[in-house]
């Protein structure tokens, strides 16, 4: 058994490696026609020299399905059925916006930004045994 300190220390040592990147996206509502276009904004801060940048779509009722990603070196991929000739993301500074063009009625949805830092930068792991 570790000692309430101990157990504290451990606690904020988490938190503060939580807190080593944010993802910043405008809430609101964006109403637009069909056919046209729409951007939506995600900014970003990480101390990651290569991070991962992720869109997500959620339709009521669903879970959150993944639609593309991007990093700092230009890497893309996009799911299937997000054709990136209509779903257009980049990384640009501490931005990564997405332009969905030709929107249909069907692109009605929650749309998430998310970010993942590279795999040498991954939160450390911790032990315990009892």
């Amino acid at each position: 058994m570790f000692p309430l300190q101990t157990l504290q220390h451990i606690t904020e040592l988490y938190m503060k490696s939580c807190s080593s990147y944010k993802v910043i996206q405008p809430g609101g509502e964006v109403i637009a026609a069909e056919g046209d276009s729409v951007t939506l904004n995600c900014t970003f801060e990480t101390s990651s020299s290569q991070p991962y940048l992720f869109w997500y779509k959620q339709e009521v009722n669903s879970y959150p399905k993944y639609m593309l990603r991007r990093d700092t070196y230009g890497t893309k991929d996009n799911a299937p059925e997000f054709v990136e000739d209509r779903f257009v993301a980049g990384v640009k500074d501490k931005s990564v916006p997405l332009t969905i063009h030709n929107l249909h009625v069907s692109d009605s949805a929650v749309y998430y930004c998310a970010l993942r830092q590279t795999r040498s930068e991954q939160l450390p792991k911790v032990h315990v045994e009892a």
